[in-house]
């Protein structure tokens, strides 16, 4: 379905919507998405860092990637199908600035997470800064993120959030496609990081994005069908602001 645009409404009314959101995409990737040695629970902390959806290896499960994964959930070893793809330089030269390295506080190796940004995590230097240093903290640890971004650039975040996080990442600056405001991303983090980009505006339909596993291989998270889900539970009374007939 369309995306809405979400700047209608108080930023409570995308929160209740936004955790909805979280357990929808969380009961998919539980649901069969996932490999059987992979889980995904959501709003876990991982040393002080608060993602939406972690995304696991299971108990007693190897510390790679299982070798009989290609058979259980629709796990991908193509590249994903994006519009835009960016890298970082090798390890080496991203490790010049110190980072927090991020660990989880379970037995379990961390392995992916799920964001999706909230308009108070733009809406202030502050929140701000610190969804960039959770952002690099998890890239750094080696953990893959799927950002989801449907909130336009801001007063702190001019090109968009993903311009912010390369900036801070590689050093280098990205301009979105004006007409493209909105951003899908998905970061798969390894000696370097690459950035698989997906420009979007109010009016798109969610197309399907890689939530890398281990570099090379991911699965496709249904945002669009997840997103549809959410947004029939949510009352009519908001669904009438935020998407008025005409």
């Amino acid at each position: 379905m369309p995306i809405h645009d979400w700047t209608r409404v108080e930023a409570g009314i995308f929160h209740a919507f936004h955790h909805r959101w979280i357990t929808a995409m969380t009961d998919g990737l539980n649901a069969g998405l996932l490999p059987v040695a992979y889980y995904a629970l959501p709003e876990q902390y991982a040393a002080g860092i608060r993602p939406d959806v972690l995304t696991l290896p299971g108990p007693g499960g190897p510390a790679g990637f299982p070798a009989d994964a290609a058979g259980q959930g629709a796990v991908v070893l193509a590249e994903p199908r994006v519009s835009i793809r960016m890298e970082t330089e090798p390890d080496f030269y991203r490790r010049k600035k110190a980072h927090v390295a991020v660990r989880h506080v379970s037995d379990d190796r961390l392995v992916a997470v799920i964001e999706i940004v909230s308009r108070g995590n733009k809406d202030a230097r502050a929140p701000l800064q610190d969804l960039l240093d959770k952002t690099i903290a998890l890239l750094d640890a080696k953990v893959h993120l799927l950002l989801v971004d449907l909130f336009p650039p801001g007063r702190y975040d001019p090109h968009g959030l993903h311009a912010a996080i390369w900036e801070e990442l590689a050093h280098e600056t990205f301009l979105p496609p004006t007409e493209k405001p909105l951003t899908l991303v998905a970061y798969e983090s390894a000696a370097k990081v690459r950035a698989h980009v997906e420009p979007i505006a109010v009016g798109d339909e969610l197309v399907p994005m890689p939530l890398f596993l281990e570099p090379g291989m991911h699965v496709l998270v249904p945002l669009d069908t997840t997103y549809q889900t959410s947004w029939d539970a949510l009352p009519a009374r908001w669904r009438d602001v935020i998407a008025p007939l005409v």
